[in-house]
């Protein structure tokens, strides 16, 4: 139920903060245990009813004791109060005999799926919800030789389950890391296609064999984990037979 709205006057109290917030907001791995903090405000005193809100909607409150006087308030978000997208929460203030006093928003993003979608295991160190990198049946077949170090190895990474703009995605060549452009609106549900330079070819070492994988982390921290690798093998410099 909708009790009152967040306004934009000024105001002497302080927006509500939220610790666990990850880059712009609350993702999955927080969203059980959400906790709301309210600083403390001018003339705190003893019996103050302190009313959290969630997009409008009272979600906690607190009467005050003389040991919470100059002390932040925390109060917690019900996760069924939780919902994909942009959120807004603040918090009113009754004195006895007073006139309620309504505090600042606190906006931030709400995402409640994980790119590549749940994991199965707690456990796990792989998202399965993830395709291997794509290569060409080409290097699949004869591995990895000397002309790539010219041009480097185009790879492209499948659309996956909750794909989003803003994701952004990490390619692990060996040992070596390497980020991509944030992913745009135009990107959701498109290949992402890369190219693995020829400098990072030679910094990932002279192995036989190397793993390739990649992970996603979106715009409030939700993390994929890495997907399942791609094995490449990796041909005698001196072969350019591919």
């Amino acid at each position: 139920m909708s009790h009152t709205t967040c306004k934009n006057a000024p105001s002497e109290l302080l927006p509500p903060s939220i610790p666990q917030a990850s880059r712009h907001g609350i993702g999955v791995r927080n969203a059980s245990n959400l906790m709301v903090h309210i600083e403390p405000y001018r003339d705190m005193d003893e019996g103050d009813l302190i009313e959290l809100f969630w997009d409008g909607c009272y979600v906690a409150s607190k009467i005050l004791t003389v040991s919470d006087i100059s002390n932040a308030i925390v109060l917690r978000v019900p996760e069924s109060f939780l919902q994909n997208g942009k959120a807004r929460t603040y918090y009113r203030i009754m004195k006895i005999g007073g006139i309620p006093v309504t505090s600042p928003c606190r906006k931030l993003w709400v995402k409640l799926n994980a790119p590549g979608g749940g994991l199965v295991s707690v456990n796990a160190e792989e998202n399965q919800g993830l395709a291997p990198l794509h290569v060409a049946p080409s290097v699949v077949r004869c591995g990895l030789s000397r002309r790539h170090l010219d041009g480097g190895l185009p790879m492209a990474i499948e659309p996956y389950l909750n794909m989003a703009a803003h994701d952004e995605i990490t390619v692990r060549w060996g040992d070596v890391r390497m980020d991509l452009p944030p992913l745009t609106a135009e990107d959701v549900g498109e290949p992402v296609d890369l190219v693995i330079p020829p400098a990072l070819i030679v910094e990932g070492g002279g192995e036989q064999q190397l793993e390739v994988t990649y992970c996603i982390i979106d715009r409030v921290g939700n993390n994929s984990l890495w997907a399942p690798p791609r094995e490449i093998r990796i041909q005698p410099l001196g072969d350019a037979s591919l």
